[in-house]
């Protein structure tokens, strides 16, 4: 864990760990990983909490939080594979809750796609941020080898392509209550 110790006017700043954890996604891995194309799924793990992308049908955010490796939350299709340090970063929790936000702009849960944008393709990006490492290239090459070759996207499942595996957890955000409900009833309820 990191800390900040003040020192007059500097405030030192101590590095922390970064961890990226792996997942085997589907029981195909089994046989595909000896190919070099598993589907896999990775979170970043940061100050004791795990960071990821997922999908669901809304307009939003999908980038969640989890307890690192933790196999309940994500659903029963994952397994935990392995743990995999990159270094450490020096910016503080607050500045990580921040890239988090910023970058919950980027990914929101209906942009998911398994080989144009999904969690590895996050967690990379969140990655170079932290401490300017890639994360190892075979965790996406699949979705590497499916941008190159377009084809491939048509022969796997559709459920692959665009799993709302947040979808049971989220629900749509409730309209703004901040409207008088004679209000709402001369517009139907939108804002």
């Amino acid at each position: 864990m990191s800390s900040g110790i003040s020192n007059g006017d500097v405030n030192l700043h101590l590095m922390t760990e970064v961890q990226l954890n792996v997942y085997d996604m589907y029981w195909t891995n089994e046989y595909t990983s000896t190919l070099g194309l598993g589907v896999f799924h990775a979170g970043v793990e940061v100050y004791g909490k795990e960071y990821a992308f997922g999908g669901h049908p809304f307009p939003f955010t999908g980038i969640f939080e989890i307890e690192p490796r933790d196999c309940d939350d994500l659903g029963e299709q994952f397994q935990f594979k392995e743990s995999i340090s990159l270094g450490e970063t020096d910016l503080p929790e607050d500045a990580v809750t921040k890239v988090i936000d910023c970058l919950g702009k980027k990914y929101p849960g209906d942009e998911y796609h398994l080989i144009r944008k999904n969690c590895n393709h996050f967690a990379q990006e969140f990655v170079q941020i932290l401490c300017r490492r890639d994360i190892p290239s075979w965790i996406n090459r699949l979705a590497t080898v499916g941008a190159r070759l377009p084809f491939m996207e048509k022969m796997l499942p559709k459920e692959w392509l665009t799993p709302l595996a947040l979808e049971p957890s989220i629900k749509e955000p409730e309209p703004s209550r901040n409207q008088t409900s004679t209000g709402a009833a001369s517009n139907g309820g939108n804002s």
